[in-house]
């Protein structure tokens, strides 16, 4: 089933600054070859749903191995049956709609 999710994965007791761990995900999410956007306040990604969900795994052990004790994610999962979606479409169907 194909997938697209946006989380905010929050390193806890990490320091102030969360670019270090931010761009650790963005390796990862490079790495599985999925396509994702990083956003100032989140990140999407969209995929077959055990490729994200595996992937999003491997986004909080990278996490951890740098230096956060604790992280808190929050997930936002939308699938489809009827239909293949992806990123990419659903914001120009806003564009589109948004100049009429």
């Amino acid at each position: 089933m194909h997938a697209i999710v946006g989380f905010t994965l929050v390193p806890i007791d990490a320091g102030i600054s969360v670019s270090p761990y931010v761009a650790a995900i963005e390796r990862v999410l490079e790495e599985s070859g999925l396509t994702f956007e990083v956003n100032c306040n989140s990140t999407n990604v969209e995929g077959e749903w055990e490729d994200v969900f595996a992937a999003i795994k491997r986004c909080h052990e990278v996490v951890h191995d740098e230096g956060a004790p604790r992280i808190h994610t929050c997930l936002q999962v939308g699938t489809r049956v009827d239909r293949e979606q992806h990123m990419a479409e659903k914001l120009e169907s806003v564009v589109r709609r948004r100049h009429r």
